[in-house]
């Protein structure tokens, strides 16, 4: 009989559990496993109840299975939370990379809509320097109102100042500045309005030079868009020197240059401490913060900015101390100074001397500033101190080339710019009056030859003289220096008024005069500057004497654009005419309508001149040095109280031409003629007689009493007396072609 095998009943042992194991295949090991097995998978899972009674070796290797399956569970935990941080490391790059592509095509959107010019830094508008004969400033002309300076030529206050109020960050940016904005949004915010800009240097300059001042999403981006390439393509001093010569400073100056000039009439070179702390400080509000218009305001301001340059380490505490205490800058309200007439009349002219302006340019002109000071000082207290309703004044001083020497276009520049020495014109009176005695000269009329002043009528026209009164036959000279106006018209009867005209044209009257015999006493209108070089041949030896300003244009370098000639002009008056207008024009001044012209010590000759009703008075007078001319009078033509050419005219002409001829030496007018004695002409009686008179009009300026025959001819019943030279000139109406045919045939 077979042996019995052994019975081996179950064991909980732990080696043969383990050795059991090693061969076992558990139910997780299956392909496909079934419901059932799932089942059980969880609830071995679970602990059952009662577990914590069972026996050591169970309750310790539950222990290990409850340990083991806590280990599998965090383990899921942290593959669950790793995988939720990569998810959203991943979304934040898709979104980052999304944002950046959706940055760059809104950049390159605004970037394309830029135009094509403004990835080139345009020129900034030239400068227009005017100087006088000797290199003093006139004036700056031009967009800009200054030259352009570099860092190194303007005041090192005037960087540090604006940087360290404008854009304190600008040497540590790269165009735009991410703090700045977010402290202006934070400054802004608390203050609970806009008081603080989060806009860089370079961004501004962008706006300055290449876009408009419109406030929009568009012109913000591209002005982002420019500073990053201004700040690639330049250094952080090139910036710098380009906005400080770029920004407006208010009351017309742009570039620190014409703000200095404008504000201190210093170059920038120059400028202070509180200077620079002032034009840092218009930078936020140019029109409104200009010391022109508030000089409180710009002080408060420059003293915000003096403050951020101590708070950066520019200044000391002292250095602060000592700028606050400056008092408060007060420019004038406008450029100031009668030179700037003459600046303005540079710039009327400029374009045909070289064409258009294309860079710096130093135009040098005739003026002499101390002339052009004394003019400008002699119109104004003239003006000021009249009590007989005068408003406004001109004066023009040239010398005997046409050489503009001083020039002044009103009372004050700052209040009106319009230059009534140039483009004002109006009838210029008994001043035109020399034209008529030079062409009755030339036609044979002597300074002796005697004409009656009395009663006319030519035409319709019957002139009477000022205080319609009549002085019987006088001499020409004496109707000349007496401005006898009923001498005048008969005077340009007998040569015709197209003489006249020729006459004044051919001396410098370039305005259209009327073919009327009224221009006798001076009915057409003219300009004071052309007046005063008509009257310059006389000073000059009888040469016309064309007016002009302008001597020579230069570069900054110093290369000529333009040099006015040497040319001789053109003669224009005889030397026997001279002499003798100069004779009788000597007389004017010396002894008649113009004594209060006289000067101390200088030979001068001159005329006066009054329109009706007192509305214009005019004194032209020279010397042989200098030709001056003196308007005064009302823009809106309102009549001046009994102000005559003689009068307040006269005496700013002296005033100025006295002081002007200092330490001048007396050099006598051209001409050598002296006034003889009266010379009396044929004079008809009526019945085809011509008789002589001895008996001549009284020096003393006593009207003459004499025998008329009621027509304003005096009859003379005697003859010339021995030596005097008679001129035989009768009216061309009584002729001896004009006689009558009886006459002509049987004579007498």
């Amino acid at each position: 009989m077979a042996a019995r095998r052994e019975r081996i009943e179950p064991s909980f042992d732990r080696h043969e559990q383990e050795s059991e194991d090693e061969l076992s295949i558990s139910s997780d090991d299956r392909a496909v496993p079934t419901a059932a097995n799932d089942r059980q998978r969880k609830s071995s899972a679970r602990p059952a109840k009662g577990a914590a009674k069972a026996k050591g070796t169970r309750s310790a290797g539950g222990g290990r299975g409850s340990r083991g399956g806590g280990s599998g569970s965090g383990g899921d935990g942290r593959r669950r939370r790793r995988s939720f941080f990569g998810h959203v490391v991943r979304l934040g790059l898709a979104c980052v990379l999304w944002g950046t592509l959706a940055v760059a095509a809104v950049v390159g959107y605004f970037a394309v809509k830029l135009p094509q010019e403004a990835w080139e830094i345009p020129a900034r508008p030239p400068n227009v320097k005017i100087v006088s004969v000797d290199g003093a400033l006139l004036a700056n002309r031009g967009l800009t109102g200054g030259k352009a300076v570099s860092l190194d030529e303007m005041s090192p206050y005037i960087p540090e100042a604006v940087v360290s109020i404008e854009d304190r960050r600008f040497y540590d940016h790269w165009g735009i500045d991410p703090i700045g904005i977010v402290r202006a949004f934070m400054t802004n915010w608390q203050a609970g309005g806009t008081v603080q800009g989060g806009s860089t240097l370079t961004q501004q300059l962008a706006k300055n030079i290449f876009l408009n001042p419109e406030q929009t999403i568009q012109r913000k981006i591209q002005e982002a868009i420019l500073a990053v390439w201004l700040e690639h393509k330049f250094t952080k001093d090139q910036i710098l020197d380009m906005y400080l010569n770029r920004v407006y400073f208010g009351s017309g100056a742009t570039g620190v240059e014409a703000a200095a000039r404008r504000y201190f009439n210093k170059p920038a070179s120059e400028v202070t401490l509180s200077e620079a702390a002032l034009l840092a400080g218009l930078l936020k509000a140019p029109s409104r913060l200009s010391p022109a218009r508030d000089p409180q305001a710009a002080k408060a301001r420059a003293e915000v900015v003096l403050a951020a340059m101590r708070d950066e380490g520019k200044i000391s505490q002292s250095d602060y101390a000592d700028a606050v205490a400056q008092k408060p800058t007060k420019p004038k309200s406008y450029w100031d100074g009668a030179q700037h007439y003459a600046a303005d009349l540079v710039m009327r002219d400029i374009k045909d001397l070289i064409g258009e302006v294309k860079q710096d340019v130093v135009v040098e002109t005739t003026i002499e500033m101390p002339l052009e000071r004394l003019a400008e000082k002699a119109i104004r207290h003239t003006v000021d101190s009249s009590k007989q309703n005068v408003s406004q004044g001109a004066l023009v001083s040239i010398d005997g080339t046409g050489a503009i020497r001083a020039l002044v276009g009103g009372r004050d520049y700052a209040e009106s710019q319009f230059n009534r020495a140039v483009d004002a014109k109006r009838q210029p009176g008994s001043t035109f009056k020399p034209f008529v005695y030079t062409t009755a000269i030339e036609h044979g009329w002597r300074p002796e030859s005697i004409i009656v002043d009395g009663p006319v009528q030519i035409g319709k026209w019957k002139p009477s003289n000022y205080e319609n009164t009549y002085r019987g036959p006088v001499m020409v000279a004496d109707a000349l220096r007496f401005s006898l106006n009923t001498v005048a018209a008969k005077l340009i009867d007998n040569v015709g008024t197209q003489a006249v005209i020729d006459t004044a044209h051919r001396l410098g009257i370039k305005s259209d005069i009327v073919d009327n015999p009224s221009i006798a006493l001076g009915t057409s209108e003219v300009s004071l500057l052309e007046l005063t070089s008509a009257f310059a041949p006389f000073a000059n030896g009888g040469y016309e004497a064309a007016p002009h300003l302008v001597n020579k244009i230069t570069t900054e370098d110093g290369k000529v654009l333009w040099e006015r000639g040497a040319e001789v002009p053109p003669k224009v008056l005889s030397e026997e005419v001279l002499g003798m207008m100069n004779a009788m024009l000597k007389r004017v001044v010396s002894s008649g309508t113009g004594r209060r012209a006289a000067l101390d010590g200088f030979e001068a000759g001159g005329k006066t001149g009054t329109t009706q009703d007192f509305k214009d008075a005019w004194f032209v007078g020279y010397t042989a040095e200098l030709v001056t001319g003196v308007w005064l009078g009302n823009d809106n033509g309102a009549k001046m109280k009994r102000v005559t050419g003689g009068s307040l005219p006269a005496e700013a002409w002296h005033d100025y031409m006295q002081a002007a001829l200092k330490d001048t030496p007396n050099v006598p007018l051209p001409g050598n003629y002296t006034i003889g004695e009266p010379q009396a002409p044929l004079v008809a009686d009526g019945n085809g007689e011509d008789y002589y008179d001895t008996e001549m009009p009284r020096d003393d300026g006593v009207p003459y009493e004499g025998q008329g025959d009621g027509l304003g001819r005096v009859i003379y019943d005697r003859s010339p007396p021995p030596g005097v030279v008679v001129e035989q000139r009768v009216s061309p109406r009584r002729r001896d072609d004009d006689r009558s045919l009886f006459r002509k045939i049987f004579g007498g």
